[in-house]
Order: C-alpha cells, then sequence, then structure tokens
C-alpha cells in the first residue's frame, strides 16, 4: 500500500483501547530514581514546560512530579508522559526504575528508532508509545516482557516485518500495531497469544493469506486487520473465535465466499469486510448473530440476494450492501428492522418496492438505495421516527409522487430522487426545512409550479428540477437565497422572465434555466451574481440586447445565450473577462462586427452562427457599410440614413415651396 494510512484508525474502537491518561502520585523514595528522573528530564525537549517540576526539591518528594506514580513504599511503578509534545531521547537511566511497571509516552513528536534500552524494563505490564515518529524496525526483545499485557505502538513509522518474538509474550491482551509501515506476513508464533483479546494490524503493508494461526486465537474479542494486502479466502477455522466481537477486515484483497461458519460467532456485534473481493452470496447463516450492530459488504462482488434472515437481526443499526452485484428485492422484513438507523444498497441490480414500512419502526437516518431497478411508489413513512437526514433514491424507477411527510422531515439535509419516474407536483414545504442543503428532483414527471416557499430556505445550496414538465413562472426571490450555489430548472416549460431581484445573490455560482420557454430581456442585474461561473439561458425566447455588465462579471466562465431573439450588437467589451472560457451566441438577431477581444478572437465560428447580421473577426469580413456603422465614434449607419432622410426631406420641402412661389407669382 506504500503509504501511511488516514491517522482515524487509532480511532475506530477507541472503546476497546485503554486511553493514555495521568496517574496519582505517592510519597518520595530513594535517591537513586530521583537521579534517574533527572537524567532523563536532561535528554528530553520539553517545549510546553510540562516537566518543570522536576528538580531536586526536598518539599517536593518526586512521586508528586508530573507523570510520576508510585507504590505504597515510595518506588517508581509508573511513568506517564504522554500528550505533552516531548522529543529528544529517552535516556538509559530509564533502566534504573527497575519496578517501572508501566510506561505511557504517546502522542508525543520522539522520532528515530524506539529506544533499545525499553527492552530492558522486564517489568513493564503497561507499554504504549503510540502516536509518536518512531521508525525502523520495531526492537526484538519484549517477547520475553512476561507480565507484559498491553502493548501498543500504532502511529508511527515503523517498517520490516511484525517482531517474531512477541508471540512469547504470553502474557498479552491488547496488542496494537495499526497504522505502521510493517510488510510480510503474519508471524506464525502470534499462536501463542492465547490471552490476546485485542489485535490491532491495521493499516500496514502485510501481504500474504490469513494464517491459520491466527485461527487458534480463542480468546480474541477485535480482530481488526483491515487496510492491507491479504488475500485469499476467510476460513471456516474462523469458527474457533467464538468471543470475537468485532470483524475488521477491510480494504484488502480478499476473495472467495464469506464462510457459513461466521454464523456461529454468537457475540459478533460488527462485521467491516468492504472493499475486498469477496463474492458468492451473503450466507444464511448471518441470520444467526443476534448481537450483530454493524454489518458492512460494500465494494465486494457478492452476488445473488438479500437474504431475507437478515430481518432477524434486531439489533442490527448498520447494514452496508453497496456496490455489489446484488439482485432480487429488498427483504420487507428489513423494513421492520427496530434499531436501523443506516440502510445503503446503491450500485447493485435490485428490483421491485422498498419495504412499506420502512422508516416506521426505526430511528432511520440515512437510506441511499440509488442506481438500482427499484420501483413502486417512496413508501410514505420514511420519516415517521424524526431523524432521518439523507434520503437518496436516484437513477431508479419509483413511480407516484413524493411523499408529503417529506416536507416536514425537519432533520433533513438530502434530498436526491432525481431520475426516476415521479410524477404529481412539487409539495410545497421545502423551503421551510431549516437543514436541506440539496433538493434533486430532476428527471422525473413533475408537474404543476415550483413552490413560493423555497424562496423562503435559508440552507439551500443546491436545486435542481430539470428535465420535468413545470409550467410556472419562477418565484420572484428563488435566486437570492443567501447560501445558494447551484440553480437548474432546464428541460421545462416555464414561463415569464428572469426575476430581477437579485441585488443580493452572493453564493450563485451556476445557474442554468436553458429549454423553458421564458422571456422578456435579460436582466442587467445579473451582473450583481459577483460569484457567477456558468449561465445558461439557451433555447428560451428572450429579446433585447445583450447586457454589457455581464461581459464584466468576474468569474463568469461559461455564457450560454443562444437559440433566443436577442437583437443588437455585442458589446465591445465581450469576451474581455480572463474567466470567460466558452461563449455560445449562435442562433439570435444580432448584428455588427464581432469585436476583437481576447476570446472572440478564437471563437469557434459555430458559436455564432445564426446572426447573419455579424461579421468580422473569425466571421466573414465586414463591408465598409457595416464598418461605419458600428464605427467607434459613435457615427453609426443608422444615424446617416437620418441625415440623409432630413435631406431628401428637406429638398422636396423647399421645391414645393418653390414651385408655389413661383405660381403665385404668375398668378399676380
Amino acid at each position: 500500500m506504500g503509504t501511511k494510512m488516514p491517522f482515524f484508525f487509532l480511532y475506530l474502537l477507541s472503546l476497546y483501547t485503554l486511553h493514555c491518561h495521568a496517574l496519582p502520585t505517592n510519597a518520595a523514595t530513594a535517591p537513586d530514581e530521583t537521579a534517574a528522573l533527572l537524567a532523563i528530564k536532561s535528554s528530553l525537549i520539553d517545549p510546553l514546560g510540562a516537566l518543570q517540576n522536576w528538580k531536586s526539591n526536598p518539599g517536593m518528594p518526586h512521586c508528586n512530579w508530573t507523570g510520576v506514580q508510585c507504590d505504597t513504599k515510595g518506588t517508581i511503578i509508573g511513568l506517564n508522559l504522554s500528550n505533552y509534545n516531548l522529543s529528544g531521547t529517552i535516556s538509559d537511566d530509564i533502566l534504573l526504575l527497575s519496578n517501572l511497571s508501566s510506561l505511557k509516552i504517546c502522542r508525543n513528536a520522539f522520532s528515530d528508532t524506539l529506544p533499545a534500552a525499553l527492552t530492558g524494563l522486564t517489568s513493564l505490564k503497561f507499554l504504549d508509545v503510540s502516536v509518536n515518529n518512531f521508525d525502523g524496525r520495531f526492537p526484538v526483545g519484549f517477547g520475553s516482557f512476561l507480565q507484559l499485557t498491553y502493548l501498543n505502538a500504532s502511529g508511527n513509522s515503523f517498517e520490516g516485518p511484525l517482531p517474531a518474538d512477541i508471540g512469547s509474550a504470553n502474557a498479552l491482551e491488547i496488542l496494537d500495531f495499526r497504522g505502521c509501515f510493517f510488510t510480510g506476513s503474519i508471524p506464525a508464533s502470534y499462536r501463542g497469544l492465547q490471552k490476546l483479546k485485542f489485535l490491532g494490524l491495521s493499516g500496514n503493508n502485510l501481504t500474504g493469506t490469513l494464517p491459520k494461526e491466527l485461527f487458534e486465537l480463542s480468546s480474541l474479542e477485535q480482530l481488526i486487520i483491515g487496510y492491507n494486502e491479504f488475500e485469499g479466502p476467510i476460513p471456516a477455522d474462523i469458527a474457533n473465535l467464538t468471543k470475537l466481537q468485532c470483524l475488521d477486515m477491510v480494504v484488502g484483497n480478499l476473495n472467495g465466499p464469506i464462510p457459513p461458519e461466521i454464523g456461529k460467532l454468537k457475540m459478533l456485534k460488527t462485521i467491516f469486510l468492504y472493499k475486498n473481493s469477496l463474492g458468492g452470496e451473503i450466507p444464511k447463516e448471518i441470520g444467526n448473530l443476534s448481537s450483530l450492530v454493524m454489518l458492512d459488504l460494500s465494494k465486494n462482488m457478492i452476488t445473488g440476494v438479500i437474504p431475507p434472515e437478515i430481518a432477524l437481526l434486531s439489533n442490527l443499526q448498520l447494514l452496508n450492501l453497496m456496490s455489489n452485484r446484488l439482485k432480487g428485492t429488498v427483504p420487507n422484513g428489513i423494513g421492520d428492522l427496530p434499531q436501523l438507523e443506516v440502510l445503503l444498497l446503491w450500485n447493485n441490480s435490485l428490483t421491485g418496492p422498498l419495504p412499506a414500512s420502512l422508516g416506521k419502526n426505526s430511528p432511520l437516518q440515512w437510506l441511499d438505495v440509488s442506481t438500482n431497478t427499484l420501483s413502486g411508489e417512496i413508501p410514505a413513512g420514511l420519516c415517521e421516527g424524526g431523524n432521518l437526514t439523507k434520503l437518496i433514491l436516484f437513477s431508479n424507477a419509483f413511480t407516484g409522487p413524493i411523499p408529503i411527510g417529506l416536507t416536514t422531515c425537519m432533520p433533513l439535509v438530502r434530498i436526491r430522487m432525481h431520475n426516476n419516474q415521479l410524477n404529481g407536483t412539487v409539495p410545497g414545504g421545502f423551503g421551510k426545512l431549516p437543514r436541506l442543503q440539496r433538493l434533486e428532483l430532476a428527471g422525473n414527471e413533475l408537474t404543476g409550479e415550483i413552490p413560493h416557499d423555497i424562496s423562503l430556505s435559508t440552507s439551500l445550496s443546491f436545486i435542481d428540477l430539470s428535465r420535468n414538465q413545470l409550467q410556472s413562472r419562477l418565484p420572484s426571490c428563488i435566486l437570492s437565497i443567501p447560501s445558494l450555489q447551484s440553480f437548474m430548472a432546464a428541460d421545462n416549460e416555464l414561463t415569464g422572465g428572469v426575476p430581477g431581484e437579485l441585488q443580493d445573490c452572493p453564493s450563485l455560482s451556476t445557474l442554468d434555466l436553458s429549454n423553458n420557454r421564458l422571456e422578456g430581456t435579460i436582466p442587467s442585474s445579473l451582473a450583481s451574481c459577483a460569484r457567477l461561473v456558468s449561465l445558461s439561458l439557451r433555447n428560451n425566447h428572450f429579446t433585447g440586447s445583450i447586457p454589457p455588465s455581464i461581459a464584466m462579471m468576474p468569474t463568469l466562465s461559461i455564457l450560454d445565450l443562444s437559440n433566443n431573439f436577442l437583437t443588437g450588437s455585442i458589446p465591445s467589451n465581450f469576451g474581455s473577462s480572463p474567466a470567460l472560457e466558452m461563449l455560445s451566441l449562435a442562433y439570435n438577431n444580432l448584428s455588427g462586427p464581432v469585436p476583437s477581444t481576447a476570446l472572440l478572437r478564437t471563437i469557434n465560428p459555430d458559436d455564432l452562427a445564426g446572426n447573419p447580421g455579424l461579421c468580422g473577426g473569425v466571421l466573414p469580413p465586414c463591408s465598409s457599410a457595416t464598418v461605419m456603422l458600428e464605427s467607434p465614434s459613435g457615427f453609426r449607419w443608422a444615424d446617416m440614413r437620418d441625415v440623409a432622410a432630413g435631406w431628401a426631406i428637406g429638398f422636396v420641402i423647399s421645391f414645393v415651396i418653390g414651385f408655389f412661389i413661383g405660381l403665385f407669382r404668375e398668378i399676380i
């Protein structure tokens, strides 16, 4: 795997890991231990001054110094120097603390190799050197520590093979090497750790198959070995781990089926096997795991159906089967799981309806069944428990209306229902949900109007109503939602114009209203949307000229005004903005020379096509008359025509007056 695994490995199962904590102090002890502590301090770099009270002072015996623990006889038995950002070296004088049973130097800044002197502290029962920068090979010698029950070296940069001699430390209950760079396989000698309850090897570069010796550790309660490169099957011998509560073998190269023997591990609460190459079907024996709380088999190659026996897992809170090759229906019993909070089934080939009772009988928080072929109506009670935050149903074949109950589901943050066959109207109320950030209803068969209350939202950042049959005007203030970043309502039957109330659209970056029936002029107030990156108004009925202010929008990168009825010339400053990368003005009624500003010098002629009055630049040259028409001096051909017309009229009037004067003289 080559790179160090994320730091969160050290916290995944914190309930089962002894944390560094301060220990009480007692009375003074022999002068040689005082001298040893002072020698240890002298080799340390203490930027926080945590050890400032480590100094000879008859009024403060060293048993009262920071981090020092003594027994009732005044002998040092514990040293807790954790969380002080210490660095430097650990002096060999630590060997003078011959009765030391607990040493904690976790969460500091120590580097280089772990001092070999520590292997001489044979009285240690508890050793925590985690979350430092120790590197090199882990020293040999700790295997002779017959009283050692806890060894945590996680979160360092140790490399090379796992220390095989540790297998002789047969009192060990906790062994944590997570988040390092160990390579090779799990030593067969670890079969000697018959008292081991916690084995953490995740986040290394370990390889090979899972050794049979691993499944002889009958006292194991936590087996955390994911984020490595283990391969091969999970052996049926896993049934020997009858005390196992947590099984974590995520992100590796394991293959073959999940052994049905896993159903014998009645104490299992967590099964994490995601992101391997496991195949076959989910064994129905999983239904025997009555204590199971979390089941994550996602991102494998599991086939077959979801076994209905999963509905027997009354304590199940998380069920994640996403990104497999599952088919068939979602068992109705899953809707009745009383503790279910997270159900993730996306990217499979599931069919049929969702259980009608889903959400009614559980504290459902997150439902994602997207990218399947599910059908039927969306269950009406998804938020009856009042906890639903994420509802993700896109790319299925759901029909019927949007459940009205969702409009009063206050915890909702995301609604993603695009690319289904939903019909009816968009119900009012979504604008009043205080936490709703995304509303994605595109690609359905929705009709009617865009509810006006959406404009009242203070939290929506993404709205996509595209590819429906909506027929209303745009609510007047919908683009001024303070948090709104993207508004898309393309491919509908919207009428009216773009709302002019755009004096405050502080976050809007994408606006797509293309392929509608919008009309009127393009409001110059759009330029007040200072963060707008993409603006598409193509294929509508807009008239009038292009507002020059749009050309100077500082972040506008994409502008599409094609297929409208815009007239006049292209503003002379168009294309001068350094942010503008794509411009289409095709199929309007624009006329005059194309400005020679930056983007317009190299624009694709197709983006100006359908405007017979345009010329110059990348288009055919302008005639002299057209040049005069658009002369920079401001004397346009239209002005010349006015002068000519005035001259002609004056000539005619003068002629008529002269004619009548001559006639009058003849009569006289």
